[in-house]
């Protein structure tokens, strides 16, 4: 019996770099059936939603997800706000589905090393960033305009349990690494911040297997451009997630090549999740097969991983997207002297040869 996958395309590039993931996933593995349903901008043009009943159906009876990107500037002014694609599509579908764990790797392919910012060995990175997804600055309420829209209020929530199952994720995955993790808060200040930390250190004095420090949010911003080898698995909350895992990939040189998983709950014994690529819709090269397609192939190869505990296909996924890039092929985010500039396709089709 194949595993039912529900793909999202999404909009801008998303269309593009999702088919090129499917079709090395199916050069990898015949297991796998493939059910397409909208989602983001172009679910709102056509159905009203970004996130419509029917896909959101879909989601539930798979077993996985692998979804593009959505939003684009046409989409920024609906109103109500909750209508925007990175709302009532993104934000809603995490939490309609209870992925509280965004995993996020970010790692230097030795090939692309001169395209990181930080140059020579310095620019060798290989962090995983535990990210609680569903609660914080983004989903606490009240969220609301005063004093004639003259002032704005967010709130940030977290709860006990909150912060302790998205610690049982850090440490399972640190468990497959060097057994160390940094916590991220900002302790100093938030109250927030403050449960976070007495949370991560409970679950520390309980796992003493694995390694737990502490460190406050701009001093691991700083860090990670001063010495990103230090770092191994980074547990923090949602907002900090964000940025710091969006600093964690430019490390890499480009947004393009970083994939992600949001994880829920098991389901049918295997780990629920949707993966998607890091980097946005790029609304501006969409259509044009300038796209990098590798941060969507190697959130599929997450995805065998994660949820169908296919570790040796995800392996041959990322040996592939390494081979052709030794190879010289490149799209023109990563593209370098002396090596061959081919479409997003192109290097789709390259990349399930060599799975193959």
């Amino acid at each position: 019996m194949a595993y039912k996958i529900a793909v999202l395309p999404g909009d801008g590039i998303g269309p593009e770099v999702i088919t090129e993931a499917v079709k090395v996933v199916r050069a990898a593995s015949n297991d796998y059936d493939f059910e397409e349903a909208l989602i983001g901008g172009i679910a709102y043009d056509q159905t009203g939603h970004p996130l419509p009943p029917a896909t959101l159906e879909l989601c539930r009876n798979a077993d996985a997800i692998l979804m593009g990107a959505v939003g684009g500037p046409q989409w920024e002014n609906i109103q109500p706000a909750s209508h925007r694609p990175e709302i009532g599509a993104l934000l809603a579908i995490r939490s309609e589905l209870n992925l509280y764990a965004n995993v996020r790797p970010a790692k230097t392919l030795k090939a692309l090393l001169n395209a990181s910012p930080l140059k020579g060995d310095h620019g060798m990175i290989d962090v995983i960033v535990v990210r609680e997804l569903t609660g914080g600055i983004y989903f606490g309420q009240p969220r609301e305009r005063r004093d004639n829209g003259n002032t704005a209020v967010d709130t940030c929530v977290y709860t006990r349990e909150e912060v302790r199952r998205i610690s049982e994720q850090a440490f399972a995955i640190a468990r497959t690494r060097r057994h160390e993790i940094v916590s991220v808060d900002k302790a100093n200040v938030l109250e927030t911040s403050r449960l976070w930390r007495e949370v991560v250190t409970e679950m520390a004095n309980a796992n003493p297997d694995v390694k737990v420090t502490h460190m406050l949010v701009d001093n691991c911003a700083m860090q990670l451009v001063r010495n990103p080898g230090q770092f191994d698995v980074i547990l923090t909350e949602n907002m900090f997630g964000d940025i710091l895992s969006d600093e964690a990939s430019m490390i890499t040189g480009s947004l393009g090549l970083l994939p992600s998983a949001s994880l829920g709950p098991s389901k049918n014994g295997r780990a629920f999740g949707l993966y998607e690529p890091v980097h946005g819709s790029a609304p501006d090269i969409a259509g044009q097969g300038r796209a990098n397609p590798i941060a969507a192939i190697l959130s599929a190869a997450m995805m065998l991983q994660y949820t169908f505990g296919d570790l040796e296909g995800a392996q041959r996924i990322e040996a592939a997207c390494e081979k052709v890039l030794d190879a010289g092929l490149r799209t023109a985010d990563i593209f370098e002297k002396d090596c061959q500039l081919v479409s997003t396709s192109k290097l789709g089709e390259a990349i399930a040869a060599a799975v193959s």
